[in-house]
């Protein structure tokens, strides 16, 4: 049975927020587990590789499936393997105590390829529950929920791990990864795939979904715009415990204390943007959280204390939030829906590729010359790199919207 519209945005937003707290509780529990088990900072660098390598690779994949399947029943189907994987995990780190680093690093592994697939699922059921005006404020909602589940994750795992334990832990988060599956169960799906797809056929779709960005001007050069975006925002976030510890010398509960109100933040946000919406087009908005992003960052370069900083952060998370509104809003506007997941995967590919850079930059340019210093000058790079290229991509999303709508209704798919 269809659910009707509200219900079934509500149920999808459940578990999307479901599914992203139990991410955030495994991340808090797995890198605790391994120092705690091996008392070596490189195993927890070799784990950070291993969480992210997989990952990347499956994401062209994973948006072929997402186009097959329609999201709803992919969704559920790899929530629920994650709450599997982790249910071995526990027994393994339970019954097994010296398999502890081999199983959380097989995991991690598997994991991480789970995590394209979850994805694609939430980029193909967006424009299956709304259209319109709607569609904005429903990627408003799956960024707010990333944005709470940043807080809400870790926040409850900190109490959780004091009552039961890190390896326990885990098994809630199985749980909770259960329950989001659960929640997309009722949500319409696609038809069933018929035949089984070919090698060949595969090799073709993936070709296929690269040709299709490339030649999409306007996906492109949001592509390339996000690349850099996430680039500086992934620097800020790999340095943000050496800022707070380190730079501005705060005890260890300020970093706690900074990611809730990221999370208090983003429940406002909630409420808020689609009032904005109700005034404000969605470029403006898009605009409006780009500048806003960019003055923060550059602020940081300079901030002198941590009361200071801990508002620029929140104000860099908002500026993105309201970003990435018109980010994801925009792009499913110009790709033809049976097309979305097999474009959205190198999409993504080329977003995340920065999250690894992003490390390294830390580690290595950050860890010399200092992570403040690191941070101020990736946001002047970036507020001129921004100042031309957003332009550029949204007069390129004005111009393909305004061919699309003059071409005769049947020869726009």
């Amino acid at each position: 049975m269809t659910p009707q519209p509200r219900y079934g945005r509500g149920l999808f937003g459940a578990g999307v927020l479901l599914g992203l707290m139990a991410e955030q509780v495994v991340m808090f529990a797995v890198p605790l587990l391994l120092f705690q088990d091996t008392k070596q900072v490189s195993t927890l660098g070799y784990a950070f590789a291993l969480e992210w390598l997989p990952g990347l690779i499956a994401y062209p994949f994973a948006g072929l499936i997402a186009d097959r399947d329609g999201g709803a029943r992919l969704f559920s189907v790899v929530t629920g393997s994650r709450a599997v994987v982790l249910a071995v995990v526990v027994a393994v780190l339970l019954t097994r105590p010296g398999w502890t680093t081999p199983a959380l690093m097989t995991s991690g592994a598997v994991l991480s390829i789970l995590v394209a697939p979850t994805r694609m699922s939430v980029e193909k059921m967006v424009p299956q529950l709304a259209a319109g005006e709607a569609m904005a404020r429903t990627q408003a909602l799956v960024q707010n929920m990333e944005l709470l589940a940043m807080a809400l994750g870790p926040a409850l795992a900190t109490l959780a791990a004091a009552l039961i334990g890190k390896v326990w832990l885990l098994a809630v988060a199985a749980s909770v990864f259960a329950l989001a599956a659960a929640c997309w169960l009722p949500l319409p799906r696609g038809e069933r795939p018929g035949e089984p797809t070919t090698t060949r056929e595969t090799m073709r779709e993936l070709g296929l979904g690269w040709k299709l960005m490339a030649g999409n001007r306007p996906v492109l050069l949001l592509g390339i715009l996000n690349f850099g975006i996430n680039l500086v925002v992934a620097s800020v976030l790999s340095a943000n415990a050496a800022l707070v510890t380190g730079v501005f010398a705060a005890p260890d509960w300020s970093f706690a204390l900074l990611n809730t109100c990221v999370g208090v933040v983003g429940l406002v946000n909630l409420l808020v943007i689609p009032l904005v919406l109700k005034r404000f087009e969605v470029p403006l908005l898009g605009v409006l959280g780009f500048a806003v992003l960019c003055a923060a960052l550059l602020l940081i370069g300079i901030a002198g204390s941590f009361p200071v900083y801990a508002v620029l952060f929140i104000a860099v998370l908002t500026g993105t939030a309201y970003y990435n509104v018109f980010n994801r809003t925009s792009r499913v506007k110009v790709i033809p829906r049976e097309h979305l997941g097999k474009v959205m995967g190198p999409f993504y590919l080329l977003n995340l590729l920065s999250y690894p850079i992003a490390g390294l930059l830390v580690g290595s340019v950050g860890a010399t010359y200092g992570p403040q210093r690191l941070v101020g000058v990736l946001a002047v790079v970036l507020s001129v790199f921004g100042a031309v290229l957003l332009p550029l991509t949204m007069r390129s999303f004005r111009r393909t919207l305004t061919d699309r709508e003059r071409l005769p209704v049947g020869v726009q798919s």
